[in-house]
């Protein structure tokens, strides 16, 4: 098991970053049972991770506006911890270019039980996908620089329903 940077302890509420390094999800996830040992019951972890788009993609370049992107996810953070009874969240999400089989995305729920946690993932996760301040642009193995990659109707019908965010 991982063990938890004592340098880096968990915040009381909903913790979101943006950054460009990789993420450990061990780490994050030993960070909050730690911190909750004993009353946690139901960890939920969802990282999503750069395809090669059937071998077409080189990389993922991702890009936001600082301060905007964590307040807003930071907002929805705390909508998550204020509609279920969640122990901690914790929302990652990296920026600048990203290969395949490289994580863009961790979100880390817990909660004593495990409807509240995976319901709380999903939520964060279907607002990450469609209305997360960030541009995601190809670059295909052919160097040319592909189109800007847009949210699926599908991914849209999944955010819906949670209702307004």
């Amino acid at each position: 098991m991982v063990q938890p940077d004592p340098a880096k302890p968990v915040p009381a509420g909903p913790s979101v970053s943006i950054q460009a390094e990789p993420f450990d999800a061990a780490r994050e996830i030993a960070r909050i049972t730690e911190d909750h040992a004993g009353r946690t019951g139901a960890v939920v972890t969802f990282a999503g991770l750069c395809r090669d788009e059937a071998g077409r993609l080189l990389a993922l370049e991702l890009e936001h506006y600082p301060g905007m992107a964590e307040a807003e996810i930071q907002r929805v953070a705390d909508e998550a911890a204020s509609r279920w009874p969640l122990q901690a969240v914790r929302v990652i999400h990296r920026h600048g270019r990203v290969a395949p089989g490289d994580g863009i995305v961790l979100v880390v729920t817990a909660s004593s039980h495990r409807v509240a946690a995976f319901e709380a993932a999903s939520f964060l996760m279907d607002y990450l996908k469609t209305r997360a301040p960030f541009w995601k642009r190809e670059h295909l193995v052919d160097g040319t620089v592909g189109g800007w990659v847009e949210a699926t109707q599908a991914d849209d019908a999944a955010a819906d329903r949670w209702g307004g965010v």
